[in-house]
């Protein structure tokens, strides 16, 4: 490298580390980025021109990562693009490690660790952790974030292929490995980073593991001996998690914040039924999990078609695993039909959601909602009902 080359990430990386790294981060803290060039060139004059970038860059992604992190975390933490986009956000992080807390788990050697987020999650458990990655500048970055955590007592972070570190001496085993490639997302769990059939094997053997998977994995790809679960986060799903040494065969759906739990019972599909007075919407995380005739069960309900999964009631009842709405009107789906009643209803805000459905929710929003918007609000479904394109109208169910 001659002194024109730019310096490595590693290399850059590591001047946010010096003292005058560390003044310059907190010096961009909180940025606009609209006045991010201005700032960058007033910076230059004082400051060589890759401190700048780097701390310039370090405050983007510490912006983006407060979603994830929290604002106090993420102000104190070093982050590369991927690792902002492929943390684990800290309220499923926490809900994992304080379960093999739970477990009595006292040691886990997370593998594929990334820039840290669940040895993060584990260590303020109390778990002591051996955090594993290839990648030097994301072991870097891991190792940073301990010691600004101060959780380095608790966290090892070492370079290496997860698949030659020995982890006979941990109580635990976490894998997350790698679900994106050149060309994006890796839906094939045999194309991971290292393989599924690698993490399962290593988890096997293990008293007790915990494989992080995309949440989209088939049903008939979860191995036998193996619990899985699905998570969401404030109804949207983050991911499936494959336990072993826990519960065999068990599936569960589990909802953040709080935890709530919907567990498998082997119930079959619910019945198809026609539309009654209420409608329920699952969670994400109990469609992904299988588990709608569960929730279906605790409603009193069926399903307005067989392939879709909206459950319809004529009880109202409230829970915490599906948004409820009161059905005012069915009809034939036609986009004149919607816009007549929408105008006789005065319907100014309109929420628009579809299963079964090809129509883009914005385009049909466009096309139904009259010039002159009314002050009422309104939530049309764009669905099947017995195989029909159908449209229900209603409202949010408060009871």
């Amino acid at each position: 490298m001659n002194d024109l080359d730019p310096p490595s990430p590693l290399a850059s990386f590591a001047t946010l580390l010096t003292p005058a790294g560390r003044a310059l981060l907190d010096e961009v803290r909180g940025t606009d980025p609209a006045r991010e060039l201005a700032v960058a060139t007033r910076l230059r004059r004082e400051h060589p021109a890759g401190l700048v970038s780097a701390a310039l860059g370090q405050a983007r992604l510490r912006q983006r990562a407060a979603a994830k992190f929290g604002a106090e975390d993420a102000e104190r933490m070093f982050f590369t693009p991927n690792g902002v986009e492929q943390s684990t956000r800290t309220t499923v992080a926490t809900h994992r490690a304080q379960r093999l807390r739970t477990l009595g788990v006292r040691s886990v050697a997370d593998l594929c660790s990334g820039i840290g987020g669940d040895a993060i999650a584990l260590a303020r458990a109390g778990i002591r952790v051996l955090a594993v990655d290839r990648d030097p500048l994301t072991v870097a970055v891991a190792r940073a974030n301990a010691d600004a955590l101060g959780l380095a007592d608790l966290i090892e972070v070492r370079e290496a292929d997860v698949t030659e570190v020995d982890v006979s001496a941990y109580e635990a085993v976490f894998v997350d490995p790698g679900r994106r490639g050149g060309r994006g997302r890796i839906f094939d769990p045999e194309a991971y980073s290292p393989p599924l059939s690698w993490a399962v094997a290593t988890a096997s053997k293990a008293p007790l593991a915990a494989l992080k998977i995309a949440p989209g994995i088939p049903h008939e790809a979860i191995p036998a001996e193996a619990e899985a679960e699905w998570i969401s986060d404030g109804g949207d799903v983050k991911e499936a998690v494959l336990w072993f040494g826990t519960e065999p065969g068990l599936v569960r759906a589990t909802l953040l914040p709080g935890p709530r739990e919907v567990r498998g019972r082997g119930l079959p599909d619910p019945a198809v039924r026609s539309v009654g007075r209420y409608l329920y919407e699952p969670d994400g995380a109990v469609i992904r999990a299988h588990l709608v005739a569960e929730v279906a069960q605790e409603l009193g309900g069926g399903l307005v078609d067989e392939t879709i999964a909206y459950i319809t009631a004529d009880e109202a009842r409230t829970t915490p695993y599906a948004s409820g709405y009161e059905i005012t009107d069915q009809l034939p789906f036609g986009v004149k039909k919607l816009k007549a009643l929408l105008r006789e209803r005065e319907v100014g805000v309109l929420t628009v959601k579809k299963r079964g459905s090809a129509v883009e929710p914005e385009e049909l929003r466009r096309k139904a909602l009259p010039k002159a918007q009314g002050p009422n609000s309104a939530t049309v479904f764009l669905t099947r009902v017995a195989g029909a394109p159908t449209m229900l109208l209603g409202h949010p169910l408060t009871v």
